[in-house]
């Protein structure tokens, strides 16, 4: 049976990768610090299962990491494991670093160590999947797209953080001849998502009757990728990708987040209507811009699918419903999310 280390496996993409893993036969040992985006309650359904190993702990941590490298004996490693919400990275940088930086390179260590231990064809074919976001490559302007070679410009603490972490992994397989692989994943959405980012948020508020905060004028631009769609292009490269190599994942959904946010109030108007007969579209509200706001991203996916053959099955619009149709149907989870110390408060201003 093959087996993955997957770090950040109870966060919001990794808990998604991991379901989906063990689903199709593979074991998982899932190591996650279960910090405030950490739930184990979208795991709940491996409870018992053997392919699901869980262990909490820090990616930073040397001798756990290498405890559980020794005793399960992964193929590869998948690095899900980041603080990833650009508002808390302006309130509070130093916890980006420390997590995206400093615990990626003590986990880099350790698995390069593990590596050189591996003997004949374990050693081949071991890999180190590390991912990462589109959000290093900075703003993009009215044309074009990101691709492999756009030149790193973060503007975020949470995107310099990611950038330094990209960096670290391009430099261990570089010097260290690691078996690497790296991909910039545009922005997720889908089930088991923290209701602090965009499209939760929306359902969360436009289903409560709260206004619906928009930063700025609304028309800032971003590729949305359904969050199935990204952990099976995870899959893709973890077989088939080139070492050393990076891989874009887009959904070739460009949106402004506006248009966004008025999709999902049309997808609620007819789902759950609010009491009073108003339409959600009512309770938006414009609020002041995040600093240094990026104003457009957009991935070039094309690399992927030449040399992979992968290509998104969600469309922006078929996503986004059942997306909807998700938080709609699994209120208890919401709820438990709620109960805890995030009160759906708008960071970083």
């Amino acid at each position: 049976m093959k087996t993955l280390l997957v770090t950040g496996g109870a966060g919001f993409i990794g808990a998604n990768f991991v379901l989906q893993a063990v689903a199709d036969g593979l074991r998982v040992v899932n190591l996650d610090k279960l910090t405030y985006a950490g739930n184990l309650d979208t795991l709940e359904s491996l409870n018992g299962n053997d392919k699901h190993i869980f262990v909490q702990g820090d990616i930073g941590d040397r001798a756990l990491v290498g405890t559980l490298l020794q005793q399960y004996r992964p193929s590869a490693i998948v690095n899900f494991a980041a603080e990833s919400h650009v508002d808390r990275s302006i309130d509070g940088p130093a916890a980006f670093v420390e997590t995206n930086v400093v615990g990626t390179l003590g986990l880099l260590e350790t698995a390069r160590d593990y590596w050189r231990s591996l003997a004949g064809s374990d050693g081949d074919a071991f890999r180190f999947l590390h991912v990462s976001t589109d959000e290093v490559y900075g703003s993009l302007g009215e044309e074009g797209k990101f691709t492999e070679t756009t030149p790193y410009a973060p503007n975020s603490p949470y995107s310099a953080s990611k950038a330094a972490s990209d960096h670290l992994v391009r430099a261990f397989h570089h010097t260290y001849g690691l078996p690497t692989l790296t991909t910039n994943c545009s922005n997720n959405y889908g089930p088991y998502q923290f209701p602090e980012k965009l499209i939760p948020l929306v359902i969360q508020k436009a289903m409560a009757g709260e206004p619906l905060p928009v930063y700025g004028d609304g028309l800032n631009i971003r590729d949305w990728l359904f969050v199935g769609d990204h952990c099976s292009a995870i899959r893709r490269v973890l077989e088939g990708g080139r070492v050393g190599e990076t891989y874009n994942v887009g959904g070739n959904a460009e949106r402004n987040n506006i248009t966004v946010v008025k999709t999902i109030c049309a997808l609620l108007d007819a789902k759950k209507p609010l009491p009073d007969g108003r339409k959600h579209e009512s309770l938006i509200t414009y609020v002041k811009d995040r600093p240094g706001h990026d104003r457009r991203y957009a991935i070039d996916a094309s690399k992927l699918q030449r040399e992979l053959g992968w290509q998104p099955s969600h469309s922006f619009e078929a996503g986004i419903e059942a997306t909807v149709d998700w938080y709609l149907a699994n209120r208890p989870w919401v709820q438990r999310v709620l109960d805890g110390s995030y009160r759906m408060e708008r960071l970083g201003v």
